[in-house]
């Protein structure tokens, strides 16, 4: 029988030296570094945080010089899949785009849209009593959560709000008893026997019509719609008032916001913008040209003049001029995907607001300060009347909105409750013809100078073409496929995966 021998081991003899304590700290900090590097790259991957590299994707429209006010597009909004993309043009003209489904499943994805449908929401209208044409011109189209096999959407010009149903057919019956095939009726002498109709294949068709029409409640112009997260309601607001509808009824809505004074002479401010909350169906904002934001609450009131949060930043006296009024103009107000956060457009910049603090933003991005020396050229050319739209990310970690010479920002947020939106993953891009020559190759960022000194890559801000302006933008709700659109073309970009 063999021995067994225990060894005893001196815990002094299990440390290491200096020189191998330093060793195994560099490596276990490398591996840390490894580590964090795998988790970061894998957020890059899916959207979820770093700098995104954007690439060209498609460009929908016609690339000629001469451009009609008709085709001009006046709004962009993707559904809540993404699997749909609508536009709406001076012309008052609907067209939808799908994501073709071979783009998805190739490997890198692509975010390829091919037309779905088209068709011509609102005609231009005369109104007699006050003797002023009504233009065809869409202003807002809004995208109703699919609950069937159809499509829903609202879409609204200066009177007019409407709800079209767009629904697809790939079948036809046949083999009816009192008509032919082409449709006239049949001469009941030459029916003999009874046939039963059959259901056939055929073509596909996509039908937009029009089911609802909610109109003769705003006396001045809609600027805004939005459906209320219980998909059931959804409010209008024009210059003056907010109106509540429900999607069943057509001919009566309850004025929820008026700020119409009794004499039109002390007017001294008009809604610019309005959207429901994305969760909490009682609340809703609204903001003003005097660039204040007003949160208001339908369960204290069935009149909501009186605002349960005022989002207001307090104006530097020293840096007061004749155009700080004008461009402090909220043109656009959109509340984060999460509801917590809330992002408005003035014409210089973006802000980003917490919900639960009211006194200033929690993040400033400036969009094109460089424009602040040019007030009074932009004055002059109505440029600086220009209402700029901006929209969330899917993961509202990013922020996009336009700017002139066809270029548009993107931000990466700095931080929430940063006080100032850090500088880091700042981008300017341009919505640019030339694009489309290099497709899957990543843009190349824009710079503005604003001193006589030039870098190569730069343009002087005298060079800037304020005529190529972005004024609306969309952001895929869940991936990294971007929607521009410059004039009367539409350019998608997406994420070089």
């Amino acid at each position: 029988m063999m021995a067994t021998t225990t060894m005893v081991v001196s815990p002094l003899a299990t440390q290491p030296s200096p020189k191998n304590k330093r060793r195994l700290f560099a490596e276990a900090r490398q591996n840390s570094l490894q580590k964090l590097s795998i988790i970061f790259d894998h957020g890059n991957k899916n959207g979820n945080g770093g700098e995104t590299t954007w690439c060209f994707s498609q460009v929908k429209g016609t690339l000629e010089d001469d451009v009609t006010e008709a085709d001009l597009i006046s709004c962009v909004e993707f559904n809540h899949d993404g699997e749909l993309l609508a536009t709406g043009d001076k012309g008052g003209r609907v067209v939808i785009f799908q994501r073709d489904p071979a783009s998805k499943q190739c490997v890198p994805k692509k975010g390829e849209y091919n037309v779905y449908s088209t068709f011509q929401s609102h005609e231009p209208e005369f109104d007699y009593l006050k003797s002023l044409e009504i233009e065809e011109k869409i202003n807002k189209i809004r995208w109703l959560k699919r609950k069937n096999q159809a499509h829903f959407l609202l879409s609204t010009n200066d009177k007019t709000i409407k709800l079209w149903k767009v629904s697809e057919r790939d079948k036809r019956v046949t083999g009816y008893n009192t008509r032919e095939e082409g449709g006239r009726p049949r001469d009941p002498a030459r029916v003999t026997q009874l046939r039963v109709p059959t259901v056939r294949a055929a073509e596909l068709m996509v039908e937009a019509s029009p089911r609802r029409i909610f109109a003769n409640a705003h006396t001045y112009h809609i600027n805004s719609i939005s459906l209320n997260s219980d998909q059931e309601t959804y409010l209008s607001a024009d210059d003056l008032r907010i109106n509540l509808w429900h999607l069943e009824i057509t001919d009566q809505s309850f004025n929820i916001v008026d700020i119409k004074p009794a004499n039109m002479e002390e007017l001294t401010e008009v809604i610019t913008a309005a959207e429901f909350h994305p969760t909490e169906c009682n609340l809703f904002v609204y903001s003003s040209s005097k660039g204040t934001i007003r949160l208001c609450d339908m369960r204290a009131a069935a009149l909501c003049d009186r605002h349960a949060k005022l989002f207001e930043e307090p104006e530097d006296p020293h840096a007061r001029s004749f155009f700080s009024e004008i461009i402090s103009s909220i043109s656009d107000v959109k509340l984060s995907n999460s509801g917590r956060y809330m992002m408005s457009r003035d014409y210089l910049g973006l802000k980003v607001w917490d919900l639960r603090m009211e006194t200033k933003p929690v993040e400033t991005y400036p969009v094109h300060e460089y424009l602040r020396s040019k007030l009074c050229s932009l004055y002059e050319n109505d440029c600086i009347f220009d209402k700029f739209e901006c929209c969330w990310s899917g993961d509202d970690q990013r922020l996009m909105t336009g700017s002139y010479n066809g270029f548009f920002r993107i931000f990466e947020r700095g931080g929430c409750g940063s006080g100032c939106g850090a500088r880091r993953g700042e981008l300017t891009l341009e919505a640019a013809r030339d694009a489309a020559a290099r497709p899957r190759q990543p843009l190349r960022a824009r710079r503005v100078a604003t001193t006589a000194k030039r870098k190569k890559d730069e343009i002087s801000v005298d060079c800037l073409d304020f005529n190529k302006k972005i004024l609306h933008t969309a952001w895929h709700p869940h991936e990294s496929i971007i929607a521009v659109a410059a004039t009367n073309n539409l350019f998608i970009f997406q994420d070089k995966f």
